[in-house]
């Protein structure tokens, strides 16, 4: 097992979909909640904390290839043999 094949991150298309999905709403949820957080501390440093939380939250909900983004993997056609004939 080569390094490439650690790195292989198999992900379908609806697994796409759903991570960029989940990048939205985790990103919008942290910047509203941050700004709650600082708003209400009256403290710039908290929000940016915050936000930084729920952005190390959403890269690891999101970047790890996870079970659930691979639930409908699209088949592939069979590789075809070029030396047979065709008749």
């Amino acid at each position: 097992m080569g390094f490439a094949d650690i790195l292989e991150c198999t992900i379908d298309f609806e697994g796409q979909k759903l991570a960029e999905q989940l990048t939205h709403y985790l990103l919008v949820l942290s910047g509203i909640a941050s700004f709650i957080a600082g708003y209400s501390m009256h403290s710039m440093q908290m929000l940016l904390i915050v936000f930084a939380a729920g952005l190390a939250l959403t890269a690891l909900v999101v970047i790890p290839p996870w079970p659930m983004y691979n639930k409908h993997p699209q088949p592939f056609l069979q590789p075809q043999d070029t030396n047979e004939k065709k008749e």
